[in-house]
């Protein structure tokens, strides 16, 4: 950077020492006291063209400092960034950064397995409700199951009690057309035998009859 800065005021202080001759020349007594027209317009060139040299040189110099606040910059920025971590190598190479190091990690091992061990519990005690609202719900279900059942076999007993009932009513008026049948053949039957006696009796008043008849003719064949 010094090097720099030397190299600028040398390369600077030539040129002045050249500029300061041509305006002493260009401002003599003896030019100007005999200045011709002819001559204003060179000299008015050469003023300008020697502003211009002086503006590219203050803007050389103005370019060349801002390289070199540049590099400064960049170098600080380099040297405080190789400190910082030299200063952070030392204090993580230190024993009371290893051993804060050794707190922290096991802060953070205690608190995962704190952590993990309220998850695993509150995991335990939810799968513990979920066993017991499914075990709930399985019994509800079998005491439902049980109750459709019941229903279903007083359905099928009442059911099979009726059909008992009418068969056994079907049966019963079966069983008394029967007996009425019986009971018809037997009249039918006694009519039939007492219609037969009748008609025996009458016969045998008939035969009675006749048999009386011809002993009273034998009685008139006597005389």
């Amino acid at each position: 950077m010094a090097n720099l800065s030397r190299h600028r005021n040398g390369s600077s202080s030539p040129r002045r020492e050249k500029r300061r001759p041509s305006r002493s020349h260009s401002r003599s007594p003896t030019v100007h006291g005999s200045r011709s027209p002819s001559l204003v317009m060179p000299l008015n060139r050469r003023q300008a063209h020697g502003r211009i040299r002086e503006d590219e040189e203050s803007e050389r110099r103005r370019r060349q400092q801002e390289a070199e606040l540049k590099l400064i910059e960049e170098e600080t920025a380099k040297r405080v960034e190789e400190a910082i971590r030299k200063k952070v190598n030392e204090a993580l190479n230190s024993d009371e950064v290893k051993l804060e190091i050794e707190r922290k990690i096991e802060e953070g091992r205690k608190k995962i397995f704190d952590g993990v061990s309220v998850q695993l519990k509150q995991e335990k005690e939810e799968a513990l409700a979920e066993a017991r609202r499914k075990e709930e719900q399985t019994r509800r279900e079998q005491e439902e199951l049980e109750r459709m059942m019941e229903e279903n076999s007083k359905k099928i007993e009442e059911a099979q009690r009726r059909a008992a009932e009418e068969q056994a009513r079907k049966e019963e008026e079966r069983y008394r057309e029967l007996e009425a049948l019986q009971h018809q053949k037997e009249e039918a039957l006694r009519r039939k035998r007492l219609e037969e006696e009748q008609e025996r009796a009458e016969q045998m008043k008939i035969l009675g009859k006749k048999n009386a008849r011809p002993k009273l003719s034998f009685a008139f064949g006597s005389k």
